[in-house]
């Protein structure tokens, strides 16, 4: 855990800086904003952020995602301030801790985001043999492919294997290649120097170097383009890279992990990805099973979802009813678990009941059992049957396009406006879902916001 705390508090910030390094964590201390930012954009990484609600919060929250840097973000003030505590949070701060600090509830803190991002249910005997895989070649250095349909979990999973590797007290960083445009992502890995293109107004240290000594998560990395794949397997064979802008190498030392909800032979067959790139990475292969395939582990899920939303949302834990259990587990999940954490997060705000009700669980039971028509490594999933065959007819007298676009955007609501997981459901990739979705706001389209 790496924490960085931003301000000074009277002296009561350094304190609560104490209490997190005798709880195991890495603290950084910067005297305000504009210092925190030009750290993390230095190779300074940080797994949470606390800041005094006297800094420019929101400013300082849309400097990180301008650039691109995901921290959850804590304010925190002296006393209990409301008004202070309210206008944090608006600005996009995920709590508000009152000072002085209390030892509790930093260590409570601490363990809520390194929970969030660890937590490994798999009792089902489908996930018995890939735990084992898992435990006994996480203390290696060997690279690992993890693959799977969107939302089974690979992410987690890979977080997993750092913390049992020899790297645990190292960096854990990720890095979604999907979700950065193709002209970004060669310096968000590599980093770039100060004038070395448009915009580059100082040098940033890449991914690459600041998962130095530790893990570096390539997610969905069959979306990267092919010539930047190139330098990727240069990275990987010389262990070395090369910051955009800069002719000078600079030595890395990380361990790679990677993911993909593709089926990558069929991807190295077409050209798509390199086939000496597929096998630099898929020296291990981790395939996670489809929710529908590891039903006894639904139930556990579940609850640990609408136990996270609760605490998040301020309402009270609910246990699960044997009605609510049966229709869970009755359900396809073809959104996987991912699908499964969104549902529960709305089921969790429209309870009525003292224990969480069917009723509240809304899902379209009618597609139980249907499996998405997705290629996972070789296994070819059958294509989903028509539920509804008379709701063709309102389509008549509609043009494709139209009818496209609202399968896209209503495909996206239902995803809480996740677009890889919407881009799997619909068969497309996540480049394709994202033309369509910038040719639709500029046709005046309102387009979900992004979602986690």
């Amino acid at each position: 855990m790496r924490l960085m705390i931003i301000g000074q508090l009277e002296g009561y910030i350094s304190h609560a800086g104490k209490i997190a390094l005798q709880k195991g964590a890495k603290v950084i201390h910067c005297e305000d904003a504009e210092q925190a930012v030009g750290a993390l954009l230095n190779g300074k990484g940080a797994d949470l952020v606390m800041i005094d609600v006297k800094q420019k919060i929101e400013a300082f929250i849309e400097r990180l995602a301008a650039e691109r840097i995901h921290i959850p973000v804590i304010a925190c003030g002296i006393g209990t301030d409301a008004r202070s505590a309210v206008k944090a949070i608006q600005a996009g701060a995920k709590e508000y801790v009152p000072l002085p600090p209390d030892a509790e509830l930093i260590a409570a803190i601490l363990a809520a985001v390194t929970d969030d991002h660890s937590t490994m249910i798999a009792a089902d005997p489908a996930m018995e043999p890939v735990m084992k895989l898992a435990a006994k070649i996480a203390p290696s250095e060997a690279t690992v492919l993890i693959t799977g349909e969107s939302g089974t979990g690979k992410e987690v999973m890979s977080t997993y294997i750092h913390q049992k590797s020899k790297r645990k007290d190292g960096p854990f960083i990720a890095v979604n290649c999907a979700a950065i445009p193709e002209n970004l992502l060669e310096s968000e890995l590599f980093g770039h120097e100060k004038g070395s293109f448009t915009g580059a107004t100082g040098r940033r240290i890449g991914k690459f170097e600041e998962a130095h000594g530790g893990t570096l998560l390539l997610d969905e990395v069959t979306e990267m383009h092919p010539q930047l794949q190139a330098k990727l397997l240069r990275a990987i064979q010389e262990r070395e890279i090369t910051r955009v802008g800069s002719n000078d190498a600079v030595k890395i030392n990380v361990r790679i992990i990677a993911t993909s909800n593709r089926d990558l032979e069929a991807a190295v067959k077409k050209g798509e990805f390199r086939e000496d790139l597929y096998f630099r990475l898929n020296v291990v292969n981790l395939a996670l099973p489809a929710l529908r395939e590891r039903p006894g582990d639904i139930p556990a899920l579940a609850q640990f979802f609408a136990d996270k939303y609760a605490q998040a949302n301020g309402t009270d834990r609910k246990a699960l009813s044997k009605m609510a259990t049966a229709k869970l587990k009755s359900y396809g999940w073809r959104g996987n678990i991912r699908e499964l954490e969104n549902t529960m997060h709305r089921a969790i705000l429209v309870s009525l009941e003292d224990e969480l009700e069917a009723d509240a669980i809304h899902i379209n039971t009618s597609a139980s059992f249907s499996a998405p028509a997705v290629k996972e490594q070789g296994n070819t999933a059958a294509p989903l049957a028509l539920q509804n065959p008379g709701a063709v007819e309102s389509l008549i007298g509609r043009s494709i396009a139209d009818v496209e676009r609202d399968m896209i955007i209503n495909t996206l609501e239902h995803c809480l406006g996740n677009r890889t997981h919407a881009a799997n459901i619909l068969g497309i990739s996540i480049r394709t879902l994202r033309n369509k979705l910038n040719q639709y706001h500029d046709e005046g389209v309102k387009i979900p916001a992004t979602g986690s």
